[in-house]
């Protein structure tokens, strides 16, 4: 990742992780559970044999996807801060993933994995961390066998009017002081409305995915609206 976002970003995730998992759950008055589990039915559809989870954190969304996946698929979990990689590994331990899960620190711009080699990139929450989106979806799609899929879920700005006011509320006053509380972290947590409140809209972001190479790529919203999941095959 750029040193831009990623010299204050890294430190900050490594101090939240015992509470991030929690943290998630109250926030979200645990709808990201269900958000989840949208994003692994997307991805098994096309039964992959090799997933790769960019920006893991503490493994939520890999582990999520070898429950889902019967025998398989393999999972490799991507993360830059190793406080959230040494919770998902407990986690894959706990849940005796053995070798269907691995998790590798590394940054999203320059996965460590060669060409070609995954059939499917899941992120959950990653890109509103990231500098330079069209060299993050150039790096998904280095990765990415032709015909792999590619699912996205990310926050995105409220577009609902009625709606807007009270979620702008929710998110600037609520969530920076539940954050700050829970996770005893001073200013984690003014950061989600902030990333939020700067980040493109849905359809921005689905130009960014078929620019880079990308066919097929829908958009559904969840969370009334605050959330996108994008869906996309390479071509």
């Amino acid at each position: 990742m750029p040193e831009r976002k990623a010299a204050w970003v890294r430190p900050m995730f490594e101090a939240i992780a015992p509470r991030y998992d929690l943290l998630n759950f109250l926030i979200s008055f645990g709808m990201h559970h269900g958000w989840r589990r949208r994003a692994v039915r997307e991805t098994l559809r096309h039964e992959p044999r090799v997933v790769l989870d960019m920006g893991t954190g503490t493994g939520d969304l890999a582990l999520a996807l070898l429950r889902g996946g019967g025998g398989g698929p393999a999972v490799v979990g991507l993360d830059f801060a190793g406080s959230m990689l040494t919770i998902a590994r407990r986690r894959a331990q706990a849940a005796r993933a053995g070798e269907r899960a691995r998790f590798v620190m590394g940054d999203a711009l320059h996965p460590p994995l060669a060409d070609g080699s995954v059939d499917a990139v899941v992120s959950g929450f990653l890109l509103r961390n990231v500098d330079g989106l069209p060299e993050v979806f150039a790096a998904m799609a280095r990765v990415l066998r032709p015909g792999g899929r590619l699912v996205i879920l990310e926050m995105t700005p409220m577009r609902r009017r009625l709606l807007r006011p009270f979620f702008r509320l929710y998110f600037n006053r609520w969530v920076p002081m539940l954050g700050r509380v829970v996770s005893r972290h001073a200013s984690a947590y003014t950061w989600l409305p902030q990333s939020v409140d700067e980040f493109i809209s849905a359809e921005a972001l689905a130009s960014l995915i078929a620019a880079a190479g990308f066919s097929d790529v829908r958009v559904r919203r969840l969370g009334l609206g605050s959330v996108a999941l994008h869906t996309a095959t390479r071509a």
